[in-house]
């Protein structure tokens, strides 16, 4: 059995959290022809949401390390296993304290050691990189509340929810910092994140990552990542890079992605299922422009399914990056994607996938797919 094929089924039976109070509420009209529009909701997220929300998304809400399950060819997948065991057993205890956690004696934080503080987990798409982050986070011995999981966007966005001063002390609190899908896409992220990891390094916090890019790389193809030499070098001086191979489980061994339904189809779809969204793709990609990508997955509160029509090749890269984001939420709570028009692979030009930003829109051609998949049982059949 392949190492992924447990995260995806390891993370199924996962429950959703329940809708915090700020909220959409329940899908008005769901299953009975008067499926909810995407383009009505535009949520407030306050910055403790934020911060409450940092935990394993409910598509990792299960997985462990002993539901990873090294691909026999593959002897990097079980190194990782093995290497994040061991970091995760030496955030139990703090340097003097007789063995006891160290969240009974926050004194005893110890000072920042030399050398890495971190992992930092490169490999290609679907080889189970944050199946392992979020094992990580749940076996490091601390209680959730010191212990923060959350995409590279993410965080970005809590520092501007926060500012930087208030997100450093929230945030030096901590344990353990887990950054999923860490990408540097300008120079004022690099600078940025340079800066927030080092004050965090400095507290005693460690870090863990996951990449598709090796940490010296960050930024290459998007900006002058020469002009930023000294901050990706700064931020590659706290990981120990750990590389797991492997190919994308999300594609081995499973069935071509559905071909595109026509527009009745979904729409009746979308009808006849509870708690179903129902959007043309045009007008969805119009309204992500005008809400903040820190809010997409609030906006997906409550969905059960997403149907959209008139999917068609997104026509900027502003416009791709925020569907990237998108893809990420719905990927994360493991929502299906009912969709007419063109299949998910060409929703990006070749001088897109070839481009500085292409890992990323890789990895929501694999997730859009993954969901495409699961929205085939939702199909209504005629009678």
């Amino acid at each position: 059995m392949s190492a992924t094929t447990a995260s995806a089924s390891g993370a199924a039976a996962s429950p959703a959290p329940s809708a915090p109070s700020d909220a959409p509420g329940p899908i008005s009209g769901a299953g009975t022809g008067s499926p909810i529009a995407l383009t009505s909701r535009a949520p407030h997220v306050p910055a403790d949401r934020l911060v409450a929300e940092m935990v394993p998304p409910p598509r990792f809400g299960t997985v462990r390390f002993d539901n990873y399950i090294p691909a026999p060819d593959q002897p990097s997948q079980a190194e990782a296993v093995q290497v994040l065991s061991g970091f995760a057993a030496g955030l139990g205890t703090a340097p003097g304290s007789g063995g006891r956690k160290r969240w009974f004696r926050r004194e005893a934080k110890p000072a920042a050691p030399a050398g890495p503080r971190g992992v930092y987990l490169d490999g290609g798409y679907g080889v189970g990189k944050t199946h392992l982050l979020a094992s990580l986070w749940h076996a490091t011995p601390a209680a959730p509340e010191q212990k923060a999981f959350g995409t590279f966007v993410e965080l970005t966005n809590l520092v501007g929810a926060l500012g930087f001063q208030q997100t450093v002390r929230t945030l030096s609190d901590h344990r353990l910092l887990c950054i999923d899908e860490f990408e540097l896409d300008d120079p004022g992220d690099t600078v940025l994140v340079s800066t927030l990891l080092g004050k965090l390094v400095e507290a005693g916090v460690a870090l863990a990552a996951t990449s598709n890019t090796l940490p010296g790389k960050l930024g290459e193809g998007r900006f002058a990542a020469a002009d930023f030499l000294r901050e990706i070098q700064g931020l590659s001086a706290h990981f120990r890079p750990l590389r797991i191979d492997g190919e994308d489980y999300r594609h081995r061994g499973l069935p071509q992605a559905p071909a595109p339904y026509d527009d009745d189809t979904v729409t009746r779809t979308a009808e006849t299922t509870e708690g179903a969204s129902l959007d043309a793709f045009p007008a969805l990609l119009d309204h992500l422009s005008k809400v903040h990508p820190s809010r997409y997955g609030a906006m997906c509160d409550s969905l059960r399914a997403v149907c959209l029509t008139g999917v068609a090749p997104v026509p900027d890269q502003s416009t791709a990056l925020r569907l990237v984001v998108l893809a990420d939420r719905l990927y994360d709570r493991e929502i299906p994607v009912l969709a007419s028009g063109r299949p998910f692979d060409e929703l990006f030009s070749e001088e897109m996938l070839n481009g500085g930003y292409r890992k990323k829109y890789f990895r929501a051609i694999s997730r859009l797919t993954a969901l495409a998949r699961d929205a085939k049982q939702l199909v209504a059949q005629p009678e």
